[in-house]
């Protein structure tokens, strides 16, 4: 039997109850807390089950969980998932561990949208318009870099990188152009924005992110295959008869339609695609079949925990999420490279 079987067997079984976990503790916690029995009491009454039904919810226990958390919850379920895997994705593509979700552009357009909505005002006259704006500014953003890095129908890993970087700071300085001309109000909007969070979610934020999460998560992982073998490099990859630049497109297409769609509905929120495939790879090793997977339900667990536990540890105040993935994230990382590290030199 291979060392390691027994707990490679309980790797998913855990992350999914992490997932669903940190779900319930996310439509639980804040400050008007919930029971848990009250909460599978009122999704068993919604969907007509006859289960809990001597459990007493009140109104207002109904209108803090059906029209406030649930949305919350569900859209920190879809950006966290949709991160975890895209950064997987983008790592693998580049090879490189540092990699993250927005190395193509995909934040600094989301970034020139929002301010442009803003801007103008256009914010203030939908609430759909800012993350419209800020998903076309994203899209723009990777189609531009495709287009400077494409040669001969060929995309380059590296001439892709710089291109991204490029596109960025393209961007990043059209912004901060726009910047030095609004009005302090607008910057305290923008702000709020880049710092990344999930108050004030509505069902229409739901619906605005699940078709393309759900699709650009389902091409990744029907994938996963082919990113193993284009991990190996170009010339492994088209020995084996894979047409290279169609399979890195579609892969990159996806993982930024995802990003995107993510920041768009949930402003910047950092950490989450570059921190969670690291710490998913030290678990479940290089196979994307399996990474990807779980970089999904540990990106999608991580990032509604820390959410509600912004809600909840300096009460009255609530910490945005953006805040909260750095301040957990970044000690749980720093001790797993350490262990990491250890072990390999042990070894």
């Amino acid at each position: 039997m291979k060392p390691g079987y027994f707990s490679s067997m309980l790797v998913f079984p855990i992350l999914t109850a992490s997932f669903f976990g940190a779900a319930c503790l996310s439509l639980s916690w804040g400050q008007f807390d919930i029971p848990a029995e009250n909460i599978l009491a009122l999704l068993c009454q919604s969907m007509g089950l006859p289960f809990l039904s001597d459990i007493t919810v009140t109104p207002e226990q109904e209108a803090v969980l059906l029209h406030i958390r649930l949305p919350r919850t569900l859209v920190g379920l879809m950006v966290g998932a949709g991160l975890g895997a895209s950064g997987a994705v983008m790592q693998g593509i580049f090879s490189n561990p540092l990699a993250d979700p927005g190395i193509i552009g995909v934040s600094g357009g989301a970034t020139f949208g929002a301010i442009v909505a803003i801007a103008f005002g256009l914010s203030e006259t939908s609430f759909v318009a800012l993350p419209l704006c800020a998903l076309c500014g994203a899209l723009v953003a990777v189609t531009l870099t495709v287009v400077l890095a494409m040669r001969h129908g060929k995309i380059p890993t590296m001439t892709l990188l710089l291109s991204g970087v490029i596109v960025g700071m393209m961007f990043g300085a059209i912004t901060a152009a726009i910047l030095t001309v609004l009005q302090e109000q607008k910057l305290h909007q923008y702000l709020f924005w880049t710092i990344g969070g999930l108050d004030y979610r509505r069902w229409e934020h739901v619906a605005m992110g699940a078709g393309p999460i759900l699709a650009g998560l389902s091409v990744m992982l029907l994938m996963a295959r082919h990113l193993n073998i284009l991990v190996l490099g170009d010339i492994e990859a088209r020995a084996v008869g894979m047409p290279v630049a169609r399979y890195r497109l579609g892969l990159m297409a996806a993982a930024s339609l995802v990003t995107a769609t993510g920041v768009c509905i949930s402003g910047n929120i950092g950490f989450v695609g570059l921190v969670v495939p690291h710490m998913m790879r030290l678990v479940t090793g290089p196979d994307h079949r399996r990474l990807l997977p779980a970089s999904l339900l540990a990106g999608g667990a991580f990032l509604v925990f820390c959410d509600a536990v912004g809600r909840v540890v300096v009460p009255p105040l609530e910490i945005r999420v953006g805040i909260m993935t750095a301040f957990i994230g970044t000690p749980y990382f720093l001790w797993l490279l350490r262990r990491s590290q250890i072990s390999m030199h042990g070894s």
